[in-house]
């Protein structure tokens, strides 16, 4: 990442993080207490970036009126993990107790829907024409019901007995992950004023720079010590979830049903992680997130040139870089 975009998300962090502040620094109540716990844990605050720069890159100046939306793209993130987390029985996150274990669990399922709602009401309150904000209502709730779709999808994967196929893990990524990340891009695009060829192609940007997010998460699940990805390493492979990973491995021919145990060693995973790579299963994962990030390189360039939007580009690239 350049220093450039690694400033520029740190001085975007502290301002969503300022504005979480203001509004639920201070939550009355123990539902608002309970919203407020996950928002105000930390993040990188990756979504409400590129609502900003996606509307800088169609209009200088615009993202300063943008701030509610941006915040608004952030709760709708927070409001999936609330719910994400009761689901998969996680613990923790962002180094802190998740919010049915801090409270209990219909007291986690109303914050995450206190969290939904706040979104719609905090898009509105973005300074943009009057139909623009009504197009960027939509695109949210539109995208809204698509990550719920993505989340049963990748539930349903779990208990499927038969054979997921690439394209709909692929298909799964981008409801889960991708659409929201395009809604970003695309919402800023909206606010800002963009014509339809721009919005669209923000949308596009979004849309594969997420899939490639969700691809790199699961490379990280495998590869990554612990103590950089902050998750159990292998968790995937334990569990026999039908990630990209093992799909690919299943279609050249590995058989990893020998891993999937909660009681895995070190040694053990090492050895998968050998198979996976000799027989080129990594690499070929790898080589769909670099598609992915092609086509979302592609698709910045009927923007104008401009630092943001070559930060949007770097940002994509950093997607299937980073390594937590």
């Amino acid at each position: 990442m350049s220093e450039d975009l690694k400033d520029y998300l740190e001085r975007t962090a502290e301002q969503v993080d300022l504005m979480l502040d203001r509004y639920f620094g201070d939550a009355f109540g123990e539902l608002f207490k309970a919203s407020a716990h996950l928002l105000l844990a930390g993040g990188k605050r990756l979504r409400p970036a590129v609502l900003l720069l996606s509307a800088e890159s169609v209009r200088p100046g615009s993202s300063d009126d943008l701030m509610h939306a941006a915040v608004a793209l952030e709760m709708t993130h927070t409001f999936t993990l609330i719910h994400d987390d009761i689901m998969d029985g996680d613990a923790t996150r962002r180094g802190a107790p998740t919010v049915h274990v801090k409270w209990d669990e219909p007291t986690a399922i109303l914050a995450g829907d206190v969290l939904y709602a706040k979104a719609f009401e905090f898009i509105t309150h973005a300074i943009a024409d009057d139909r623009a904000r009504v197009k960027a209502v939509a695109m949210l709730a539109r995208t809204c019901a698509e990550i719920c779709e993505g989340q049963h999808q990748d539930m349903a994967f779990e208990t499927a007995e038969r054979e997921i196929e690439g394209f709909e893990y692929i298909e799964m990524a981008g409801k889960k992950t991708g659409a929201l990340y395009a809604a970003s891009a695309a919402i800023g695009g909206i606010l800002a004023g963009g014509n339809a060829v721009q919005v669209d192609a923000l949308y596009q940007y979004g849309m594969n720079a997420g899939i490639a997010f969700q691809i790199q998460d699961d490379l990280i699940d495998l590869l990554a010590p612990p103590e950089k990805s902050g998750k159990d390493r292998g968790s995937d492979l334990r569990e026999g979830k039908q990630t990209l990973i093992a799909i690919t491995a299943r279609e050249k021919g590995l058989d990893l049903a020998q891993y999937r145990r909660s009681d895995l060693t070190p040694e053990e995973l090492d050895r998968a992680i050998a198979e996976l790579e000799e027989a080129g299963v990594v690499d070929a994962v790898r080589e769909i997130a670099e598609e992915k990030v092609a086509t979302a390189r592609r698709a910045l360039s009927v923007l104008p040139e401009c630092t943001e939007r070559q930060h949007l580009d770097d940002l994509v690239e950093f997607f299937i870089s980073r390594s937590f």
